[in-house]
């Protein structure tokens, strides 16, 4: 089973970049689908990105354009580079693993190694 911990977060103001790294431990990473998710104070915790292990990405709508994310399955890592960031991205963002069916691939329930998630703040 792969064991998953986050890097990278921090304080930003509006408009600037963050990247976050997740690295995994365990056997057959280059299998699973890895996802980033994320729960802001007082909300449920939402899809951000899913990258499946062919390579296909997906984005929810409020990240689309100003995210991307990446994998390296040599190093078994999983980015997530944040751009034009805004107040609303505040949140503790987590990384995932599992293996949902493409339909599945937003779901939160889908995915079984999750990380502690590392703490995002914008703020001006």
């Amino acid at each position: 089973q792969v064991q998953l911990v986050e890097t990278g977060g921090g304080n930003v103001q509006p408009g600037d970049s963050l990247r976050l790294s997740c690295g995994a431990s365990g056997a057959r990473f280059r299998d699973y689908t890895l996802a980033w998710f994320r729960q802001a104070p007082g909300k449920e915790r939402e899809f951000v990105a899913a990258l499946r292990s062919t390579g296909q990405t997906y984005y929810s709508d409020s990240v689309k354009g100003r995210f991307t994310g990446s994998r390296d399955n040599t190093k078994n890592t999983v980015g997530l580079q944040m751009n034009a960031l805004r107040a609303e991205d505040t949140a503790i963002y987590y990384c995932a693993a599992g293996r949902p069916i493409l339909a599945a691939v937003r779901e939160s329930s889908m995915y079984y190694t999750w990380g502690h998630g590392t703490q995002v703040t914008v703020s001006s």
